[in-house]
């Protein structure tokens, strides 16, 4: 009894594609890698043979024949030692997924990095052979950066970095025109003093958008009213919307800058007996889908964390690959203000009065 034996069809090698497509293995290994002075109509026609065989270049021949790992680094280094699990946030977690994809369609793996250890970053760090980082929201004279830096790893930072923190290239919001706009919004809402929720931390997005709003409240001639504490606490948000929303000068219109923020302020408000939106009025950046379903569903300003992601991404393998040029890259991303019905007043006028005790509960 004979049995038939067929051949079994292996993945396509770099082999096969520069004879399907006519031409050398270093043309087609110019064309996939961006690299040599090929005719972009050459570049692209073996881009299409490579996509129709389903061919992939090896990581392992990739590693031996450029030195590179194919591994590029995500982390958060706002809030230094501190722990933080910022994958559990929606911006940081929508951020990262996109950086993911837009890695692996260049050929790389996104490494997601602890942001705080016990041991120093440098340490943990070593024990993975990165080609480049992707640093969200770096401190002030950032020490994690300046340290990647020196040893040669190119960064990327996701937030307009402080002073000359030594980055390859930046993308971040016009946090002055979000802010701004938004201050409008509530203003137009028929909020007379609109107050804040903001963090201790130094880094760009906290910094830039505090000042945005102090500048917007001397423009109207309106006195601050914000309270401040460590971002990355979870539960020191639900007590700095509590003391906002007892102060004597309490307002009737409050923007947070952080995720949690639309939640502790809802909470806050209840145990004080305001109503949102007749009460007080409400907007907190986000990117959580939640706030579509709270009662009343709030208004959330969008950063646009996917978009972010992807160009970070990109910026950074160009910067490996030694595409980016030699002058740092910047790039504006625009923001989105997703209204709802916490920041539209149903009555044109409100009553400003002092705050009572939060309700007794047996």
């Amino acid at each position: 009894m004979s049995r038939s034996r067929g051949r079994r069809l292996g993945r396509a090698g770099i082999r096969d594609v520069a004879a399907a497509a006519g031409v050398s293995i270093t043309t087609v290994s110019d064309a996939l890698n961006g690299k040599g002075r090929l005719p972009e109509a050459t570049r692209r026609h073996v881009r299409e043979v490579a996509d129709r065989l389903g061919y992939r270049p090896s990581a392992a021949a990739r590693t031996l024949r450029t030195g590179k790992s194919g591994l590029i680094g995500l982390t958060v280094t706002t809030y230094g030692e501190e722990p933080f699990t910022f994958t559990e946030f929606a911006y940081f977690a929508e951020m990262a997924r996109a950086a993911s994809s837009a890695a692996l369609a260049r050929g790389y793996a996104l490494v997601i990095l602890p942001g705080s250890t016990r041991q120093s970053p440098y340490d943990v760090w070593s024990n993975v052979a990165l080609d480049g980082t992707v640093v969200i929201d770096p401190s002030d004279r950032d020490p994690v950066v300046t340290e990647l830096v020196r040893q040669g790893i190119p960064v990327v930072s996701d937030g307009r970095p402080c002073g000359d923190l030594p980055v390859t290239a930046w993308v971040d919001n016009d946090h002055e025109a979000a802010v701004t706009g938004l201050l409008d919004h509530l203003a137009a809402a028929g909020a007379r003093r609109i107050g804040l929720l903001t963090g201790t931390s130094t880094d760009t997005y906290t910094r830039l958008s505090t000042s945005a709003y102090l500048r917007w409240c001397e423009r109207k001639g309106q006195d601050p009213v914000y309270e401040a504490y460590p971002a990355h606490d979870p539960c020191a948000g639900a007590v700095a919307a509590d003391r906002l929303l007892a102060r004597p000068d309490r307002p009737d219109a409050v923007y947070g800058l952080f995720d949690p923020n639309g939640t502790d302020l809802l909470a806050a408000a209840r145990r004080y007996g305001l109503r949102v939106p007749d009460d007080l009025l409400l907007v907190c950046c986000s990117e959580s889908a939640v706030y579509a379903g709270t009662e009343p569903p709030i208004t959330t300003l969008s950063l646009k964390p996917g978009r972010i992601g992807t160009t970070v991404v990109q910026l950074l393998i160009d910067a490996i690959e030694g595409a980016g040029g030699n002058r740092p890259v910047q790039q504006i991303m625009p923001t989105d203000l997703i209204v709802r019905a916490s920041s539209q007043r149903r009555r044109s006028q409100t009553t400003i009065s002092a705050p009572r005790s939060p309700e007794q509960h047996d």
